[in-house]
């Protein structure tokens, strides 16, 4: 039987996205909990779990962020593992009631991710756990999503404008010290033609609200991602955003 062990070296790497709806009279409860238990949680390869504050997705939604390098095989195996821990199914049962609606979706990092020394991946916050000593509050973390049309070729097309365009945006004067961009995901299980921009904002005494609103001020200058993201218009059905508050234990803060 083949595990993840030996097959490690030939998967593709995988990063899932889950989103748990909860009910709000039970989200304070869910948090408390989820807190708590946060160091099984972590025997997975957590890097972001977080809540929103203001966006597309529903308030009241826990939205976690996972990386495995060893692909599906090792998600399988972990998750496996983990349901079998006595202490992880206590934690479950304390907050079966608190969610309503739950949802994962399978993705990719695109591999222009690779391309720009400043983009770091999930993995680099899964293995700096920023959540380590943080003592700040101030940190969000800003999904930027693309529903593409339809079209082998449309992903490849935005990935290539994208890559194109992102190093004016990074390098746009007035851009907010605190401003990262952690990854670009692309759907591969799921609403497929599905791209996601991860953001960072702020940290220690700087707000991360009015960081990103200093980084996205400094990013109209640039003007190749603007004529980017005009032709990039042309492949999207729908763009949305939503701004995310990190849990305390989020290695991604």
């Amino acid at each position: 039987m083949e595990t993840f062990a030996t097959s490690a070296a030939k998967a593709s790497p995988i990063v899932e996205l889950r989103q748990y709806q909860l009910h709000p009279s039970q989200t304070a409860l869910y948090t408390q909990q989820t807190v708590a238990s946060a160091p099984l949680r972590k025997e997975l390869p957590l890097a972001f779990f977080g809540v929103p504050e203001t966006g597309a997705i529903q308030l009241n939604t826990a939205v976690h962020l996972y990386h495995y390098p060893g692909g599906h095989v090792e998600r399988s195996e972990k998750r496996a593992a983990l349901a079998k821990k006595e202490e992880w199914k206590e934690y479950l049962g304390e907050v079966k009631a608190c969610v309503m609606q739950q949802s994962s979706e399978i993705f990719v990092e695109a591999p222009l991710v690779s391309d720009f020394e400043g983009v770091k991946g999930m993995q680099h916050w899964i293995e700096n756990d920023a959540s380590v000593g943080s003592t700040s509050s101030k940190e969000i973390v800003e999904l930027r999503k693309y529903q593409l049309q339809l079209g082998y070729d449309t992903v490849p097309k935005f990935l290539e404008l994208y890559g194109g365009a992102l190093p004016s945006k990074l390098a746009a004067d007035g851009t907010h010290p605190t401003t990262e961009l952690a990854t670009i995901l692309v759907n591969d299980v799921g609403r497929l033609n599905t791209v996601y921009e991860v953001w960072k904002h702020g940290g220690g005494e700087a707000c991360g609200m009015q960081a990103m609103e200093q980084s996205r001020q400094a990013s109209r200058g640039a003007l190749e991602w603007r004529k980017g993201i005009a032709e990039i218009a042309d492949l999207a059905a729908t763009f949305d955003t939503t701004i995310l508050k990190p849990l305390p234990f989020s290695p991604l803060q």
